[in-house]
């Protein structure tokens, strides 16, 4: 059963700890050397087939649920793209620059293209969105990256209504077409923070995405996200298909052990039934593993594996 607020807030639960009494955090030198065995995927090496365009939009701010704040968004559309004649998938990805970037370790449009090509995709539209930078404080501005955290980590249904509301539209009105509203082909994707987040949009309205990819995801102690197991095993299972990639050199710190929570989940979710695929390897809080099996996580999630 849940803790009361009175037995919560007499432990200190509601309080950060004190940085001086923290542990440092270790650093293992072995573990860089076994990230550094994962490369992006075949589909992420240049081919000569159609590619697609990624087209940015820079300081974006016209936002009501996140006032006050700018971010970057950068939007994928797949080779020979018609809006009048196609209606297609949505790929959301969470800390956007890291994963649209050409040189990254995923390589989001390249890998798109290739299954576009090979016909593994249909055709999908790809919106990748940077965290808000707020022009002042955010609510519990103790955590670093505090509008990050803000935004990914807290376990309500406002970050999925910011991208039905608001994102989608947006999209939508610059391409010229509606995308389509099927869960099953519309994916959310992020890692870290970004990876719960991606979990947590979907857990709150499974109508918007029945695809989750989750990296390195932070089910540890940040803003609750602890609980998820616990929620997965006793709630009403939700309509949607999860993917989670962790490794044994993933962050150990005050706020959680990663591998463990990500194991946490992955029984969690088995407990309770879901589709759903943990791969586990050697990798650090990075996404080279993830970009490593990237194409393989779409496969299973879109169903063409």
């Amino acid at each position: 059963m849940p803790l009361e607020v009175e037995t919560f807030v007499a432990h200190g639960l509601n309080r950060l700890p004190d940085n001086e009494i923290l542990p440092k955090p270790r650093v293992d030198p072995a573990a860089t050397m076994e990230d550094n065995q994962y490369n992006p995927c075949a589909e992420a090496s240049p081919r000569s087939i159609p590619r697609g365009k990624v087209e940015k939009i820079r300081d974006w701010r016209d936002t009501e649920m996140y006032p006050n704040t700018t971010r970057d968004i950068w939007i994928y559309t797949p080779p020979d793209f018609d809006p009048q004649k196609v209606r297609p998938a949505l790929a959301f990805f969470n800390d956007g620059a890291g994963y649209v970037h050409r040189a990254g370790s995923v390589q989001v449009p390249a890998v798109f293209d290739s299954l576009i090509h090979t016909k593994e995709l249909p055709p999908i539209v790809g919106i990748f969105v940077n965290p808000g930078t707020p022009d002042e404080p955010v609510p519990d501005g103790s955590y670093p990256d505090r509008g990050r955290s803000y935004e990914y980590d807290s376990i309500t249904p406002r970050y999925v209504n910011f991208i039905k509301d608001e994102l989608v539209p947006l999209v939508e009105s610059k391409l010229g077409c509606e995308l389509d509203v099927d869960p099953r082909k519309r994916l959310i994707c992020g890692i870290s923070s970004g990876g719960i987040c991606a979990l947590n949009a979907a857990w709150h309205d499974a109508s918007v995405f029945g695809l989750v990819l989750s990296h390195c995801g932070s089910f540890t102690n940040i803003r609750g996200g602890h609980n998820y197991p616990y929620l997965v095993r006793t709630s009403v299972k939700k309509p949607i298909r999860v993917f989670l990639q962790s490794g044994k050199h993933d962050l150990d710190n005050w706020l959680g052990n990663w591998p463990l929570a990500n194991q946490q989940m992955a029984s969690a979710l088995e407990f309770a039934d879901y589709e759903h695929r943990f791969v586990y390897g050697a990798g650090t809080h990075s996404l080279r593993h993830g970009g490593a099996i990237f194409a393989d996580s779409l496969r299973w999630l879109f169903g063409t594996v």
